[in-house]
């Protein structure tokens, strides 16, 4: 019950906050990637960069030790990032409805699909909503589920060991907000 009063209790926060959603220009830019190695296999559309990767594409960016990139007939890119060693996989991007929001996130894994403007972050999961280098919300769990067109994401813990104190439970810290004061 207490988690589902949090949950909702962040909810309503992002409604009350008005909805932003991520970059609309960035969806027009190009896609840079950069590496220590490469391996591409043009029969399957299927490019593999190891090592301190780095993807940016607008106000996109996206790190990892190893990053998959398929892509379907249609050009659409759907990318598996994957962390290295004590260093989660994350990525950042500027959202739209402000000169400077930001949503950003990190997990062991993370799955983004070009075509859904959908991210997916396994594993040690967190994101965190912010204002310049303020951060405004945050959310953490072992699975997240990000829409980037409308910025509803949800939170799901499914660890494998409930007897870790906190097993089993999503993680939310909502700023109060400060209005102006008339």
């Amino acid at each position: 019950m207490k988690r589902f009063f949090f949950l909702s209790l962040f909810a309503l926060n992002m409604l009350a906050t008005g909805i932003a959603y991520a970059e609309k220009a960035d969806a027009d830019k190009p896609t840079n990637v950069e590496a220590n190695q490469m391996a591409y296999d043009d029969v399957r559309q299927v490019n593999t960069f190891t090592g301190d990767v780095v993807l940016t594409r607008g106000t996109l960016i996206m790190k990892a030790h190893k990053m998959v990139v398929t892509q379907d007939p249609a050009g659409y890119q759907f990318a598996t990032l994957h962390a290295g060693q004590g260093k989660p996989a994350s990525f950042r991007q500027k959202r739209d409805g402000g000169a400077n929001l930001w949503i950003e996130g990190e997990a062991e894994r993370i799955e983004y699909d070009n075509k859904a403007d959908v991210a997916k972050l396994f594993s040690k999961a967190k994101m965190r909503r912010l204002e310049g280098t303020k951060v405004t919300d945050e959310v953490e769990g072992e699975f997240i589920s990000y829409d980037n067109r409308t910025e509803f994401f949800a939170v799901n813990n499914t660890s494998s060991d409930s007897s870790k104190p906190g097993a089993g439970r999503v993680k939310a810290v909502i700023q109060p907000r400060n209005e102006a004061k008339k």
